[in-house]
């Protein structure tokens, strides 16, 4: 007997963007099968990942808190085995908690040279520091898609996925499912790959097959800008090797398709189609040599950086099949919703928004006027400065999206003011447009009102009139 309680599967991929996927829009790639998952479940349109980084949005999405709430810096951060968990919400709910891939919450990096985390591919997380996550069949941080190892457990001994990275936890995780004791009791599994993250690298026949392949660009691909952007800026000289990577990434996420599939066609064959939830989503995007900025960055607020997939699939509502949802939404959101989709509510209070009435089709709309975005200081001395340049915030209405940049010196300035429908590869920046300046304004309330609402440390300069913000004083 099945349980009626639904299962949940979320996968997660990491680093890919939201149109590099067939169903959102991409005319290069090849996914028929996360593009059915959304044909048979609701997609989101709009959704944002607050602070596109690994390690923050990991943080929000076990926690449901802001990674600002605990000043999570860009990577190298341990989370604290005294935050409430994801897991911790659905242990106390009756159900068998599964973690396997990637998790990157035990201050492990993985490829910095001489960093004391470079080998935490073959280093285990400690039991205490696995969120409570009653099964763990992962690592900390890999990227190494041809070379990576696992943990079982509290067992410190390293074990070696002999395929593809992606091929190989998809196996885990359809190995570990099939042969569960309690086939009564639900599961909620986190499946965590890597791919499409760099280093870009895909299985040989994939790699083939992409080689030297068309490509259809977006129009901002190269883009100069006539506003500053900065981080790593590729010219002309690189415009080739950008397109060989972005070949490699269209392969790692093909691959990554092909997974999906057979991860439905398990669930079908061992009876449990109908009654799993499968939610499918990314923890940020890359820039992908858009505005010209190098392919791997995803520290930037435009939409190939924030910009995140969100299917949820599920089956107990089929009349939603094909749902496209405006909304924009955060990484805050994902806590309350994964737990909605469940029946479940968040034993306190938290700062996302439960998605799941909109799925279920309870509800049309969101009773906010957007979301907030962000990149945190790392106020730790000595620490990796490749993040170090880029201090942000943003508000993204379902219309515009608005963004400050500055330091904790002069504080964050008006900087960007983007129509998204009008112009959705942000390639005319608004935020001198006195035609705009209403729009401008109101969402710079909007963005001052949310830093004070969750009590974040950013410092905002004075504008339009308001006085600056420093919550440090």
């Amino acid at each position: 007997m099945i349980s009626q309680r639904p299962n949940i599967l979320i996968i997660l991929s990491d680093q890919l963007r939201r149109d590099a996927l067939g169903v959102y829009g991409d005319a290069n790639v090849s996914t028929p099968n996360i593009d059915q998952l959304a044909l048979d479940g609701v997609r989101f349109t709009q959704a944002c990942s607050t602070y596109p980084i690994c390690v923050p949005f990991r943080f929000t999405m076990m926690t449901g808190a802001y990674a600002h709430s605990r000043y999570v810096p860009a990577i190298q951060y341990r989370m604290s085995p005294a935050e409430r968990t994801l897991a911790d919400e659905f242990n106390e709910a009756d159900y068998h908690t599964v973690y396997i891939g990637k998790w990157h919450l035990y201050a492990g990096h993985g490829i910095l040279p001489d960093h004391p985390a470079k080998k935490s591919n073959l280093t285990p997380v400690p039991r205490i520091h696995q969120g409570r996550w009653q099964k763990w069949l992962a690592f900390e941080c890999a990227n190494a898609p041809f070379n990576t190892y696992y943990f079982e457990d509290d067992d410190p001994t390293p074990r070696r996925l002999e395929k593809y990275q992606t091929d190989g936890l998809f196996d885990l995780a359809m190995d570990y499912l099939s042969n569960r004791k309690d086939v009564e009791q639900p599961f909620c599994c986190v499946l965590s790959v890597e791919p499409p993250h760099f280093p870009l690298e895909a299985p040989p026949e994939l790699e083939k097959k992409w080689r030297d392949r068309p490509l259809k660009l977006p129009p901002n691909f190269m883009h100069k800008e006539p506003y500053d952007v900065p981080g790593w800026l590729i010219d002309e000289s690189e415009r080739e090797e950008s397109l060989t990577q972005r070949r490699t990434y269209y392969a790692m996420i093909e691959n990554l398709d092909e997974n999906v599939g057979r991860m439905r066609s398990f669930l079908r064959e061992n009876g449990m189609a109908d009654n799993t939830i499968i939610v499918f989503l990314s923890d940020h995007g890359q820039m992908d040599g858009s505005h010209s900025v190098m392919n791997i960055l995803k520290d930037h607020p435009f939409e190939e950086s924030i910009g995140i997939p969100l299917i949820i699939c599920d089956p107990r509502y089929p009349h939603r099949s094909g749902t496209a949802i405006g909304e924009p939404t955060s990484t805050e959101d994902l806590f309350p919703t994964l737990l909605g989709m469940a029946g479940l509510k968040p034993a306190h209070v938290l700062p996302g928004f439960d998605l799941s009435p909109l799925v279920r089709g309870e509800e049309e709309a969101l009773s906010r006027e957007g979301v907030y975005l962000e990149f945190v200081h790392d106020l730790r001395d000595g620490r990796f400065p490749v993040y170090h340049r880029l201090y942000w915030r943003g508000f993204r209405s379902p219309r515009y999206k608005y963004t400050v940049l500055g330091d904790a010196k002069e504080g964050g300035k008006p900087w960007q003011f983007f129509d998204l429908e009008n112009d959705p590869y942000e390639m005319n920046n608004l935020i001198d447009s006195m035609a705009h300046t209403d729009e401008i304004e109101r969402h710079h309330r909007l963005l001052r009102q949310r830093a004070i609402d969750t009590v974040d440390h950013y410092v905002l300069a004075p504008a339009f009139g308001l006085a600056g913000l420093n919550l440090w004083q």
